[in-house]
């Protein structure tokens, strides 16, 4: 098992390994407790892929919609503080 405090036996490729994991792990625990990442309810190891693939999609879509939710508010937000002349030329 290595972790990042270790400092013996632990060549470039490796060190750069752990650190992308370090990265990745937080996205990943986000996951398991918002995004319903709990419970596997399909079979085998197809299953566990499929899982895998649909919690990311999820994932992404729920990104997506965020932003596009915070796009709308802007346009509404401009839309409303614009003078009235400005929509009738």
């Amino acid at each position: 098992i290595y972790h990042p405090g270790m400092r013996r036996g632990i060549t470039r490729g490796l060190r750069a390994m752990i650190r992308r994991r370090s990265a990745i792990e937080p996205a990943i625990g986000h996951m398991k407790t918002n995004g319903r990442l709990d419970r596997n309810w399909l079979k085998g190891a197809l299953g566990d892929a499929i899982h895998a693939v649909l919690c990311g999609a999820g994932y992404n879509l729920r990104m997506i919609l965020r932003r596009l939710t915070l796009f709308y508010v802007l346009m509404l937000s401009l839309s409303f503080s614009m003078p009235p002349r400005m929509f009738l030329s």
